[in-house]
């Protein structure tokens, strides 16, 4: 990626950011048409000879004028985060993210797949945003495991992204002020509630800033062939969305719990007649053969991973709130609570109770709807569960997402 001052360079070769942007900044420098008629004559002079041009050359301008492209539009981008009034704060805009993949999308006509398109424009902004300042994102670790392909998705791989043991650890991190934001696991359309991301948030004071959904596709990984191995690696998670599938077809390997897929593919290259249920990013990794693809039980196998952290997202119109309630510890008390939804007429997407934790009998419920907590049926949602409720937390609106291909 080009340095600060190469870019600042572009930036006044095309003049003000929105001019410059839109094209308009180009066009306001045209030469005047005295001085047009040389260089439109090069231009034209060159026409025939670009088009017959050998591969290798054009390729070469190519290259050329996508190298220049892609410094204007992180310079551009530069531009227009230093004009926010507050610049650290516009870093993150999961909404405006997530449009700009719709936009690259409607204007892709291929070859090209959309997720290697978004991949190239998150490294430009992950790049450029490292310029007004380094984020630093804890996450599940270790390299290579699904919590870090959904860091990079939302982050891209400039920010630094720090590896941790464990669910509690990335809560620990933000909550201390290590990094800005953490990156958990919290749904999976196969196995459910996350239980140790769920329970973080009853200790500590933290809200979910923005979700990513990626739809989750394991692979049995080896360096021996199918028949040759005797055991099998992975997650307890891992395991349980391909039982089905390692049942029928694995039926001669021990199913073996490790901490995490990327041990398991570690363990796979190491110790002959050894498998791992992992991604195609470890395969990569760890030097070994893909036995088996998408070996998942549930062919739309999609874990929703939670962004949090401190920040507040504005309403985009197609928004997720997330809170903790405690109700009194009495018969009809969540029926009458509940019936906030039904008559504000919001739907309520997922509800999870806990037992309290200390001497207290009771639960605690953990529960998702759709629109912004300062949407005004939202409010009158809120307000109604105020009434009914021992205690109510709002542990953050953010942008809903759709399900990207891991």
């Amino acid at each position: 990626m080009a340095k600060k001052s190469s870019a600042r360079k572009q930036v006044s070769k095309q003049g003000s950011p929105s001019r410059a942007a839109s094209g308009a900044g180009a066009r306001a420098k045209k030469p005047s048409a005295a001085k047009a008629t040389p260089a439109a004559a090069k231009s034209t002079a060159k026409t025939p000879s670009s088009r017959n041009a050998s591969p290798e050359v054009q390729i070469r301008r190519l290259d050329k004028d996508i190298v220049e492209l892609v410094n204007r539009r992180s310079a551009m981008t530069l531009k227009l985060l230093q004009q926010e009034a507050v610049p650290k704060e516009a870093l993150f805009d999961p909404h405006a993210d997530d449009e700009l993949w719709e936009k690259l999308k409607e204007l892709n006509k291929g070859p090209m797949p959309d997720s290697t398109l978004r991949a190239i424009f998150r490294e430009i902004l992950s790049a450029t945003k490292q310029q007004v300042k380094r984020q630093r994102v804890a996450y599940l670790g270790p390299l290579y495991s699904f919590t870090h392909f959904a860091a990079l998705e939302r982050f891209g791989s400039h920010a630094d992204l720090v590896a941790v043991n464990t669910i509690a650890s990335v809560f620990e991190e933000v909550n201390r002020g290590h990094t800005e934001f953490g990156i958990v696991p919290i749904e999976n359309s196969t196995d459910g509630r996350v239980v140790d991301t769920l329970d973080m948030f009853q200790r500590l004071p933290l809200k979910i800033c923005g979700e990513l959904q990626i739809a989750v596709h394991h692979n049995l990984l080896s360096r021996s062939p199918r028949s040759e191995i005797n055991e099998v690696y992975s997650k307890p998670q891992a395991l349980s969305q391909c039982r089905d599938w390692l049942s029928r077809n694995m039926p001669q390997a021990d199913l073996i719990e490790v901490t995490s897929t990327s041990t398991a593919a570690q363990l796979a290259r190491d110790k002959p007649g050894a498998g791992a249920v992992a991604s195609r990013q470890a395969a990569v990794q760890y030097d070994l053969e893909i036995v088996a693809d998408n070996i998942e039980d549930n062919p739309n196998n999609v874990t929703r991973f939670a962004v949090i952290g401190d920040v507040e997202t504005k309403p985009s119109g197609h928004d997720r709130t997330s809170i903790l309630l405690q109700i009194p510890h009495a018969p009809g008390a969540l029926s009458d609570a509940l019936n906030a939804f039904k008559v504000n007429r919001v739907n309520l997407t997922w509800i999870e109770s806990f037992p309290l934790r200390g001497p207290e009998s009771g639960y605690l419920f953990f529960l998702d709807f759709e629109g912004h907590e300062k949407d005004a049926k939202i409010k009158k949602t809120l307000a109604a569960l105020q009434k009914k409720a021992v205690a109510l937390r709002i542990l953050g609106s953010y942008p809903r997402s759709e399900p990207l291909d891991g």
